[in-house]
């Protein structure tokens, strides 16, 4: 039996670029050779899709070096459409080549361009199967603003907020300073469709606001300025049910922070000191069915596909839930992984299980 042909879609041109590329070197390293046959696509920062080297080493992250995908001169072919699903290359010398049938997608972009509905879009239009989120959910969780609505409307607390736009803050800045200490301080000022915690400040004065909005709107014209919650974080690996079943949660796990303000991009993806995940999360037994339970209504309220992290905060008056990641960091190391493999699932299994209930949804 031929084993079904995985394109692992990497890269970007986010500011995420670097984690995506690094989360392929963990699953081409991971990924069950005797399942799959994989074909490694990398997007570069300029939007090129090219043939890139089957090498999980190449896309290694430290703090010395973000991998990143670079054009190497291969133009990706895609499927004409109208069913056809086959694959092709123009090699830097002009030859094309056919790489077959694809067969599934696992699009593993982190950001704008990718993690946001777009490149869902795209595979749409070419019916070609991928796994993970789809248009719908992946565009509202990209956008803090509509996903914090949605998840209020449905019953799920979310912290209070103010959503600005550059253009509002430009126009009436005291007026966005006076709605900011209205919410009350400590504050968090991040961009509404960036992830990875890139542009996120913690505002614990208001002379900080001004310079933290300047750091957010780099990443985004439209900016979310948030209550700070005082609470645990803790967060939820959620999987979409198999054959009609319901979404299944993982046990949770704790983001535990020492010296850091928050768990920023250094804490996340550079090992930096301050901040440890922890996996499974000291938690009592009542805590974990609640955070569950609302970790899934969660991925429901938003229509969620495929999996999705659900970020938490546990406070003494309950939960607040923070955001979801349709396309979590899904590095070894990431929380998502170690929490299904507290949760007693492999890391390859893991993979595994994104690719074949995309084949079965197909």
């Amino acid at each position: 039996m031929d084993r079904p042909a995985v394109v692992v879609l990497f890269g970007g041109r986010s500011s995420e670029h670097s984690i995506s590329s690094a989360t392929a070197g963990g699953v081409l390293r991971a990924i069950p050779r005797d399942r799959y046959a994989v074909i490694p696509v990398g997007i570069t920062r300029e939007g090129v899709f090219v043939l890139e080297d089957d090498d999980p080493d190449k896309f290694a992250l430290d703090a010395d070096r973000l991998p990143e995908v670079i054009d190497n001169g291969s133009r990706i072919l895609w499927p004409e459409g109208g069913g056809d699903r086959t694959l092709r290359v123009r090699r830097a010398d002009g030859d094309i080549a056919d790489l077959g049938n694809v067969d599934v997608v696992l699009p593993i972009l982190h950001g704008v361009h990718g993690e946001d509905g777009t490149v869902q879009g795209f595979l749409d239009t070419l019916e070609l199967p991928y796994a993970g989120g789809g248009v719908l959910d992946s565009a509202l969780c990209m956008d803090k603003h509509f996903m914090k609505i949605v998840l209020r409307s449905a019953g799920v607390p979310v912290s209070p907020w103010v959503t600005v736009t550059a253009a509002g803050w430009a126009r009436d800045p005291d007026a966005v300073r006076a709605d900011a200490v209205a919410l009350g301080l400590p504050l968090f000022v991040k961009p509404a469709r960036a992830g990875s915690s890139v542009g996120v400040s913690k505002v614990a004065a208001p002379d900080e606001l001004d310079d933290a909005l300047r750091v957010a709107f780099a990443e985004d014209e439209k900016v979310l300025i948030e209550t700070a919650i005082v609470g645990r974080e803790v967060e939820v690996a959620i999987l979409e049910g198999r054959r009609g079943g319901r979404a299944r949660a993982s046990l949770p796990g704790e983001i535990v922070l020492t010296t850091r303000e928050f768990y920023d991009f250094e804490g996340k993806y550079l090992g930096g000191d301050g901040a440890e995940v922890v996996c499974p999360a000291e938690l009592t037994d009542a805590e974990i069915a609640a955070i569950q339970e609302l970790g899934i209504r969660a991925f429901e309220a938003v229509e969620g596909r495929g999996l999705a992290r659900v970020d938490f905060f546990l406070a003494s008056d309950g939960l607040v839930v923070n955001e979801l990641n349709t396309m979590p960091g899904f590095t070894p190391i990431s929380m998502f992984p170690k929490c299904w493999i507290a949760s007693g699932m492999t890391y390859p299994e893991l993979i595994a299980e994104l690719i074949d209930t995309a084949l079965e949804r197909a």
